[in-house]
């Protein structure tokens, strides 16, 4: 079976700008549905029927271009480790992007209206496997959007799995929050925290033997590290 479609995907592409669906969506569009047929290895015809009756169910369920599209809105939000994946597939159901990762931590996100998409993310631990996470999730369509101590989170368009209900017709008003902390999340920073000013009272008591109240402290502080990172490896193990 042949694996080039360029011909059925230079037709789809046309048809959906011939019903006037945006270029960065019908772009988005043709990209991920490739990489969907380069997983699955079936023909396009059999997966999605002839070009143009395809073409015609999208554009039936893109939003009609009355105007250039509206002008981007941009959010910034954080969570724990422990809410982090679920409130990225609220937010990508929003149509919120995930640009990158700010220095502390934070999604920094965009959405245009008129163009938005749903979005689906993924978060992996890489450590020193980085190389090996990309090369088994690119393939796939997903895109690294930012990295954090061991964790990389990756996007794509639904398009490929959600065909048309990809699109947003209307969009969600911008959550009022920016700030999703949970107790697990706080707990976790307190105990850091007690672990840092432990170290430190240790240091400067004169009634504490630092030489043997550090290791004590540190090794503490080093399992903790361990436990959360366990913690969230098991629960990321437990959503595939």
């Amino acid at each position: 079976m042949t694996t080039d479609h360029t011909g059925y995907f230079e037709e789809l592409a046309s048809a959906l700008r011939a019903a006037q669906v945006p270029e960065e969506q019908t772009a988005a569009t043709v990209a991920d549905l490739t990489a969907y047929l380069a997983e699955t290895g079936t023909a396009p015809e059999e997966e999605f029927g002839p070009a143009a009756a395809f073409a015609a169910q999208l554009g039936a369920a893109a939003p009609a271009v009355t105007g250039p599209p509206g002008e981007a809105e941009t959010w910034t939000w954080t969570a724990d480790i422990y809410n982090d994946r679920r409130l990225l597939a609220v937010h990508g159901d929003q149509g919120w992007e995930v640009e990158r990762l700010d220095a502390l931590g934070r999604f920094v996100c965009r959405r245009t209206p008129g163009t938005a998409l749903r979005w689906e993310y993924r978060r992996e631990i890489v450590g020193g496997r980085r190389e090996e996470v990309l090369g088994r999730l690119v393939p796939e369509g997903w895109e690294p959007c930012g990295e954090w101590f061991f964790y990389a989170y990756f996007k794509r368009p639904t398009a490929a799995s959600a065909g048309p209900a990809a699109t947003l017709d209307t969009l969600p008003a911008r959550p009022a929050r920016s700030w999703y902390i949970g107790a697990k999340g706080w707990a976790l920073s307190a105990g850091w925290l007690v672990a840092v000013v432990l170290i430190l009272v240790a240091y400067y008591s004169r009634r504490v033997d630092f030489a043997v109240a550090f290791p004590v402290l540190l090794a503490g502080t080093f399992a903790m590290t361990y436990w959360a990172r366990r913690t969230v490896a098991r629960s990321s193990d437990a959503a595939t």
